[in-house]
């Protein structure tokens, strides 16, 4: 018998060794609570930078009662999906408050933010259609534009100007039934805000409806948190708004919130709101929790946004490349692959978590670190971690 039989290399292998080659494998850090609740990622106590809890309701004790309830109550499943057994009272009663939070007429609770932009996109348009989506749209409403089965038509990040000669060539071709604009509201890996005014004139000279999402904008932007529609003063005029409870809601799940037909239409057809099993109770109740605190306690949004500045000041006093960010999301450009994980991987040795963002989760050749500020963090925590990027960033020959 051959002591060393040769190791069959599968399929998987090599597509994992042509990953680590171009420094594309990817791996899960762990990430842990210590005994005082501050951060622990790969055993290491640090600084937190890469967390979207923004308003940090996650955990709220108000949020983490309502979850402890809810629990008790209903138990740790729905057990079943909306439309056969699982339609219960906490699915309604928060459906009904995001839809008065975002000033519609119903919403609908999805199970996560992916399977909400998949399940609306490709309920609402098909064959015959066409969809104009952002090029640095989330990848969630890329994939439910290209399940559609609808004609996609992508336009250079935040370009009005392509995305009106988009429209008007197609409308003087008459070629499509209906058509749909999409895009993000905060764009999660750049920081900025889409134009969404602009777009919005668009959308009603040219006849689109226009589906914004709104999962790392809500809690942050808009007098009232209710996101970059509300800052961008176009409160009503946006057909479809999807929206996350798993980031400033501090749970977990989305929405969709649109005119009730709308809603009703929905419920009917979108493939991932009818097969599968409705959220659990509790995430429902700490969700709804947290919208309550998110309209009681504005000073939270006051200290988040505090700590952008005292954020972006820092940064511009280090020279880092931020892409122009003006929200929470600070994206600090590193170009390679492997210098940006190296990067990572020696703040991390420091003290600071910062995560590396390499293609395909941006384009090719912008790899970099995703930094994000949250309420909850500390003056002399943001000083220390500015103190540790500038030493680190030096060394790596990021921060000059």
């Amino acid at each position: 018998m051959n002591p060393n039989p040769k190791v069959a290399r599968t399929p998987w292998t090599k597509a994992l060794e042509a990953l680590e080659r171009r420094s594309r494998r990817r791996s899960m850090r762990r990430v842990a609570l210590d005994d005082d609740g501050r951060w622990v990622v790969d055993g290491r106590p640090v600084i937190h930078l890469s967390s979207n809890d923004y308003l940090g309701l996650a955990r709220h004790p108000a949020v983490v009662e309502a979850a402890e309830e809810a629990l008790r109550r209903w138990g740790a499943s729905a057990s079943s999906a909306r439309l056969i057994a699982g339609n219960l009272e906490p699915h309604r009663s928060l459906e009904e408050a995001l839809a008065a939070f975002e000033g519609t007429e119903a919403a609908l609770l999805y199970s996560t933010g992916y399977m909400a932009n998949v399940g609306v996109v490709s309920a609402i348009v098909g064959q015959g259609d066409a969809v104009y989506s952002d090029a640095l749209s989330h990848a969630s409403l890329i994939d439910g534009c290209r399940l559609s089965g609808a004609e996609l038509r992508t336009y250079p990040h935040a370009d009005v100007d392509a995305l009106e000669a988009m429209l008007a060539e197609d409308e003087a071709s008459g070629k499509f039934r209906r058509r749909l604009i999409v895009t993000d509201g905060l764009f999660s890996m750049d920081g900025d805000v889409a134009p969404l005014a602009e777009l919005a004139a668009l959308k009603e000279r040219f006849g689109c409806w226009m589906l914004v999402d709104e999962a790392h904008a809500t809690g942050v932007l808009g007098e009232g948190g209710r996101g970059s529609i509300e800052q961008c003063g176009l409160s009503g005029r946006v057909e479809f708004i999807v929206g996350t409870l798993g980031k400033s809601l501090g749970s977990f799940g989305a929405y969709v919130a649109a005119e009730r037909d709308a809603i009703e239409y929905l419920l009917n057809r979108s493939r991932s709101f009818i097969f599968t099993t409705a959220l659990a109770p509790p995430v429902v109740a700490a969700a709804h929790a947290a919208l309550e605190v998110l309209e009681s306690e504005p000073e939270r949004r006051e200290r988040l946004w505090d700590n952008i500045r005292r954020m972006a000041r820092g940064l511009e006093a280090l020279g880092a490349e931020t892409l122009g960010t003006t929200t929470q999301i600070f994206p600090l450009l590193v170009g390679g692959d492997a210098e940006t994980m190296a990067l990572s991987d020696a703040l991390l040795e420091a003290g600071l978590f910062a995560q590396g963002i390499r293609p395909p989760t941006v384009p090719k050749g912008t790899a970099r670190l995703r930094l994000t500020v949250t309420a909850t963090l500390e003056a002399d925590e943001i000083g220390r971690a500015l103190d540790i990027l500038g030493e680190v960033g030096r060394e790596q020959g990021v921060i000059r």
